[in-house]
């Protein structure tokens, strides 16, 4: 297969085995761990793969720091996290556009994008998210020497070149260790995202023109952005997904995952708040 597997792990001994049998066709799936503390070193070496390992200092400088600092044997890499699932179709889909270019068909002189966004299908519950979690754009299939990721949560990629979008989606189980992990998770995501609100603050104005680009993600990017200087916003949110993607169409399932993020969206306004208090000298 001429496309290399990126997984980033920390303490994954229990997901990690699904998802190497799901990319066992690779011949080279690569791991960056976080310092894990369990199997989940003894399972990715007896499975073939090479290991690196670093402290995670944020999602974008860790996967920065994988784009500068390992030798991807392929030209392409897809990166998975442990709780996610390559599908035979969107193995056939990213083969073919490697093949493409192995064969001289596309380049990025001609235009041909660099990297591709994808979607994915999120199950909770034993259900499919249709709407409550829809499966969105998230840059995972791209060549290393052209794309960068900023932020500390949730990076967006910065790319030398045409991106793209492909077609088919992978499965993410996004609370495979539970509940109580999701939300340990979600308070140091919240704390991250608090700190991006701050410099978007500071640092990135609404460009409302944005908001129409012809570039899916531009548009996506724009608005939250914009959705940083919106007041009410865990109530926004709740709406939005619950009553605008229609997540009540999901049960019971969706219900609690829209309840889940309007808490998770009230807890970075509850750390901004206090992060702009620190700035002006008063306690928490």
């Amino acid at each position: 297969m001429p496309v290399s597997i990126f997984i980033q792990t920390l303490n994954e001994e229990a997901n990690l085995p699904g998802l190497l049998d799901s990319v066992a066709f690779a011949d080279d799936m690569v791991v960056l761990d976080s310092l894990s503390s369990d199997r989940t070193k003894a399972i990715a070496l007896e499975r073939g793969c090479r290991w690196f390992e670093r402290p995670y200092d944020g999602r974008g400088p860790h996967q920065n720091w994988a784009m500068e600092n390992i030798p991807f044997k392929h030209r392409w890499v897809f990166y998975l996290d442990a709780d996610e699932r390559m599908t035979p179709e969107l193995r056939a889909e990213i083969e073919a556009i490697a093949d493409e270019w192995d064969r001289g068909e596309r380049s990025r002189e001609r235009g041909d994008p660099v990297a591709y966004y994808c979607g994915r299908r999120n199950y909770f519950m034993g259900r499919w998210l249709r709407r409550a979690m829809p499966p969105g754009n998230i840059m995972r299939f791209f060549q290393p020497p052209h794309i960068r990721f900023e932020r500390l949560a949730n990076p967006a990629p910065v790319v030398d070149g045409a991106v793209g979008y492909l077609r088919e989606r992978f499965i993410h189980y996004n609370f495979s260790k539970g509940i109580g992990e999701w939300l340990e998770r979600h308070n140091r995501y919240s704390t991250y995202e608090a700190a991006e609100t701050m410099k978007a603050l500071r640092e990135r104005p609404v460009r409302l023109a944005n908001l129409l680009s012809r570039d899916r993600n531009t548009r996506r990017l724009e608005l939250k952005n914009l959705s940083f200087r919106l007041p009410c916003r865990p109530w926004l949110k709740f709406a939005y997904m619950y009553l605008g993607q229609g997540g009540f169409l999901d049960g019971g399932p969706g219900l609690t995952y829209c309840a889940l993020q309007a808490i998770y969206e009230y807890q970075i306004v509850l750390k901004v708040r206090e992060m702009k208090r620190a700035e002006r000298g008063l306690p928490p």
